[in-house]
């Protein structure tokens, strides 16, 4: 198992392993769950995690748990 989904399975907060691991995959599923997100919105930079969180959060109107929760779910496809 990769550090990317023991860090998952700890349910620890979001960090930019977990944000960048499967990116495109995530990418879609979030764009699925909330189709107005686009591309620039999702555009992830090492190092700006928070801005991320913050552009998606922003454009959706979900608390940060909530983006936070969506990305991990979206993610978790890693792990299996």
């Amino acid at each position: 198992m990769n550090l990317i989904c023991r860090v998952l399975r700890l349910g620890l907060h979001m960090t930019k392993l977990e944000i960048k691991g499967d990116w495109n995959i995530t990418k879609g599923k979030l764009k699925q769950k909330w189709a107005q997100l686009t591309d620039d919105d999702l555009q992830f930079v090492a190092g700006q995690q928070d801005e991320l969180l913050g552009r998606i959060q922003k454009r959706t109107g979900q608390t940060r748990e909530v983006v936070e929760r969506a990305v991990r779910e979206s993610n978790a496809s890693c792990c299996t």
